[in-house]
């Protein structure tokens, strides 16, 4: 397992790209990030293939104006955790402050092949 050292956090580019359209609620640059086949598993709900995965970030991400502020990435036999304070035009009632996921991504040939988004209950 290997942690990010003390200091600015630093994404391995595929990450760093789908952070970076994230928050510029850039639709197709996100999508660009993920495998024709690729898994997105969030509020224990799934979208398989890009159709799917475009409908839920045009709604969840881009929809909602949700920004990630990367506190941590954590490289684990080939797979990151990716831990964000989370912001957005969302129903943040009952909710943390600051609101905090853990998104788990599996990587293949330079492509998001699955992510899976939680509630993280690190410290930040």
């Amino acid at each position: 397992m290997t942690t990010s050292p003390p200091g600015p956090i630093i994404l391995p580019p595929l990450l760093a790209t789908y952070v970076e359209a994230t928050n510029s609620f850039d639709l197709d640059g996100l999508l660009a990030t993920f495998a024709d086949d690729a898994l997105v598993n969030d509020q224990l709900r799934d979208h398989w293939g890009k159709t799917e995965i475009r409908e839920w970030a045009d709604r969840d991400i881009v929809g909602k104006k949700l920004t990630l502020d990367v506190t941590d990435v954590i490289e684990h036999y080939g797979n990151f955790v990716v831990t964000a304070k989370v912001d957005g035009n969302f129903d943040k009632r009952g909710l943390p402050s600051p609101f905090v996921l853990a998104l788990y991504f599996t990587v293949k040939e330079n492509k998001i092949v699955q992510l899976m988004i939680l509630p993280s209950g690190a410290d930040v």
